[in-house]
């Protein structure tokens, strides 16, 4: 998410994990574990609550993926099954970023030590935020940004395209205007959702045997094939927007988890031009 301060970045951001599904009984084993190796420890209350891990921006490398004399897990892997937020992602060390690129394709982290190695797990929805530029006012209605095209450039550059890649979806989250913040509007509470979320997980386990985000690649070509027009609309978009073959193979399965909180067997254009629209931020970035 990319916008000024202000505008719910962090909220949404919490809010996340209460709208997961239910954790299964092997989830809910696992993530007592790796909490039990943690320094906090495991607390019964928790059992079965999605994690939720938001480390400091200044946290080092060994305390996002994990290490030490003695291999313990890391953020990554006590976020595992659960949400890991990265608030303010450029100001995160780089070379601690890109030590998220292989744990985000491969669910796991592998610790290596002269005396010991250790593998811990790290299936964890990432979420990340962060302002538009160096002030955190670019486009805010009140013109408060100064800052110049070259100062946006190398503070977005902060961020690699290869991580950028990996994240399924890019939002922008403008500032709300002050008619519109005084407004009493109704919303949506946590509970519908998480309804929603999780007859969609029902259906993915009952038709593939896993979630839509863990399908590998012929798993992709057979279970989420778009329709004809929205395979045309799809080719388009890889010759506009030069979208890798990881972003193709995303884009199909966010399109196929759209459908699926829809409850739609088919994947059609507009589920497909869905999930392209959250692609589009990466150009600007």
């Amino acid at each position: 998410m990319a916008g000024p301060p202000g505008t719910g970045k962090s909220m949404l951001a919490a809010r996340f994990a209460g709208i997961l599904p239910p954790m299964s009984d092997s989830e809910a084993l696992e993530s007592a574990a790796l909490q039990s190796l943690g320094s906090g420890g495991f607390r019964l209350e928790h059992f079965r609550r999605r994690p939720f891990r938001a480390p400091h921006h200044s946290a080092s490398s060994v305390a996002l993926v994990g290490g030490g004399s003695d291999p313990r897990p890391g953020e990554i892997s006590l976020a595992h099954h659960g949400v890991l937020f990265l608030d303010e992602l450029p100001e995160f060390e780089r070379r601690v970023l890109e030590m998220l690129r292989g744990p985000l394709e491969s669910g796991r982290v592998a610790i290596s030590r002269a005396a010991r190695q250790a593998e811990f797990p790290a299936r964890f929805q990432l979420i990340a935020a962060m302002n538009p530029c160096p002030c955190g006012y670019l486009g805010h209605f009140n013109g408060r940004c100064r800052c110049t095209p070259d100062q946006v450039a190398r503070y977005r550059g902060r961020i690699s395209g290869p991580l950028l890649d990996r994240i399924d979806i890019h939002l922008e989250v403008p500032t709300v205007p002050q008619e519109q913040l005084l407004r009493q509007t109704p919303g949506e509470a946590s509970a519908p959702i998480r309804a929603r979320v999780a007859a969609a997980h029902e259906l993915q386990i009952e038709r593939q045997g896993k979630a839509n985000s863990s399908l590998g690649t012929r798993e992709i070509e057979r279970w989420c094939r778009p329709d004809a027009a929205a395979e045309a609309l799809l080719r388009q978009a890889i010759a506009r927007l030069s979208l890798s073959a990881r972003a193709y193979h995303r884009v199909l399965k966010l399109a196929r988890t759209i459908a699926d909180l829809a409850g739609n067997e088919a994947i059609g254009c507009a589920q497909v031009a869905e999930a392209i629209q959250y692609r589009k931020l990466d150009r600007a970035l």
